[in-house]
């Protein structure tokens, strides 16, 4: 570890300093560097550690940006050092098979920020926690659930703990769980997979579900804040009340500039845009909140990321989860015996499920598809999100048994679940890419409706295509091109990612359960 590194650090379980972002601490000096185009992605510079007390390199760097000669780059280099962990000598062995490549990925996934460098845009854990990998050095919400379904198959009941814990510290620290532990995600969250993951350290014999009550009451909070004041047809933040009876939950962000971790791309989306900046970029940083940056859904002109309109849609899997919270504060405060609390939490999960056949069900098509509130009516893209419904259980069997068709007909493809029809786009979240998250929904809430034989055929293809291409590259990558055979998956705003936390815990989690059924 770099000596810089020891001498500025503090325990992070002992302090919680200012959650300031790196562009709120150092403003034009950021931006510079940003637009300078000194780092090939934003997010180096975003996640750098200061060598010194910021205010005195933003003196430096005033006193030295106008005289001749001077170099930015140089600067940065004077001034701030890289977070990146190396990767502790680990090589991929070609003869170890899946499981054993993956059960050695842990330790080398796995960190802790209990030696906090100061004024960096890091947020301080208590606990270990697993990050996905390559330029993703941090703990992300949506991505530690599906890793710990890998986890909880390697037996590494810790880990499955300290990624739980590290949650709820999160959620009692800021009312929310961040969409990662950075100071620039604080802004938003991500898909609220909390009570999945109390779920599952219980269903694990590891902790008692109701001991995150207090975590689980805050984040829903969150997510319903406003919903008191709206009258029909108006939103706050991420609720929207749709009529007299029914509100849902949509994707947004309290800030609307550019993301830090992509400044320049979003500043040169935006110079392109026929729209007000300030819109684009609220819709650009709600479509992170959504995990699916980016896809074809979210857009006007599929081909054009300029027209994404992320926070004028409600969305099945958002929804699902959050009936899923719902449904699981209606069960703890049963069992804490407060019934009031638990008659409460019961009919807002039937008050939603009714909204979401009302709003997101289209029953001439057969499936679940998002609901443009702005405009009144559904979108008319099919995606791989129709499966969270019957992931949580909130479908009916005969709407379940109608999303299986489509599905089969329609999303299958040789190496599994693909994630939306849309082809042209060229972004990540789209056809021909295929993603370990949507694979896992989609098996197992076809399995919960008795749609074994699809949900084996997808499961079956997914491991094929990931042992495929391990066997080739000895290594698991962040997405697949959905066909046997083919080159990395391309589309997104960065190079493809090795690692990789979600699909190294949903491929886990499969060979586990086929190994089970053996």
């Amino acid at each position: 570890m770099l000596d810089s590194f020891q001498m500025s650090s503090e325990s992070a379980c002992s302090i919680d300093e200012a959650a300031i972002t790196p562009h709120d601490r150092f403003g034009e000096l950021f931006e510079a560097v940003a637009l300078a185009h000194i780092f090939e992605d934003s997010k180096t510079f975003a996640d750098s550690i200061p060598r010194q007390r910021p205010e005195e390199i933003m003196e430096a760097y005033e006193q030295q940006r106008r005289q001749v000669g001077f170099d930015l780059a140089v600067f940065v280099s004077d001034h701030f050092y890289s977070d990146m962990v190396p990767g502790r000598g680990y090589e991929a062995r070609p003869e170890h098979d899946l499981i054993e490549h993956i059960d050695n990925l842990w330790p080398v996934l796995t960190r802790n920020s209990r030696q906090h460098p100061r004024w960096s845009s890091l947020l301080a854990l208590c606990h270990d926690y697993v990050v996905p990998g390559g330029r993703f050095r941090e703990y992300y919400y949506w991505d530690s659930y599906f890793t710990m379904l890998g986890l909880a198959a390697s037996g590494e009941n810790h880990l499955m703990c300290a990624v739980t814990d590290n949650c709820a510290d999160l959620i009692m620290r800021y009312g929310h769980m961040p969409n990662g532990n950075r100071t620039y995600y604080l802004s938003r969250s991500q898909l609220p997979l909390f009570s999945m993951m109390v779920e599952l350290t219980e269903r694990q014999g590891l902790r008692k579900a109701v001991d995150y009550l207090p975590q689980l009451e805050r984040e829903y909070a969150f997510w319903m804040d406003g919903e008191k004041t709206l009258a029909p047809g108006e939103s706050h933040r991420r609720c929207v009340r749709l009529d007299e009876e029914n509100r849902l939950n949509r994707h947004w962000d309290d800030r609307a500039t550019p993301r830090e971790e992509s400044f320049r791309e979003d500043i040169e989306i935006s110079q392109r845009a026929a729209r007000p900046a300030e819109a684009l970029f609220r819709d650009l940083r709600a479509g992170a909140e959504s995990g699916w940056d980016f896809s074809g859904r979210w857009l006007e002109d599929v081909t054009d990321l300029s027209t994404i309109r992320t926070t004028h849609f409600i969305t099945p899997e958002l929804n699902a989860l959050l009936f899923h919270l719902e449904q699981t504060l209606c069960r703890l405060h049963t069992a804490t015996g407060d019934d009031a609390r638990a008659g409460d939490f019961r009919r807002r999960s039937l008050r939603r499920q009714a909204a979401m056949d009302k709003y997101l069900w289209s029953d001439t098509r057969g499936a679940y598809y998002d609901y443009d509130f702005v405009r009144g009516q559904s979108s008319v893209h099919l995606t791989a999100a129709c499966v969270a419904p019957l992931f949580v259980g909130a479908a009916s069997d005969a709407q379940a048994e109608r999303v299986a068709n489509i599905i089969a007909n329609r999303l299958v493809t040789p190496g599994g679940l693909a994630t939306t029809e849309i082809t042209d786009s060229q972004q990540q979240w789209d056809h021909p890419n295929g993603w370990a998250p949507l694979q896992w929904m989609a098996i197992e809430g076809l399995r919960r409706y008795g749609f074994t034989e699809l949900a084996d055929t997808i499961a079956d293809r997914w491991l094929a295509l990931v042992e495929e291409l391990y066997r080739r590259e000895s290594k698991l990558v962040e997405k697949y091109i959905l066909y046997p055979g083919a080159d990395f998956a391309t589309g997104g705003e960065y190079p493809l990612q090795d690692g990789f936390g979600w699909t190294n815990g949903v491929t886990r989690a499969l060979l586990a359960q086929r190994a089970g059924h053996q």
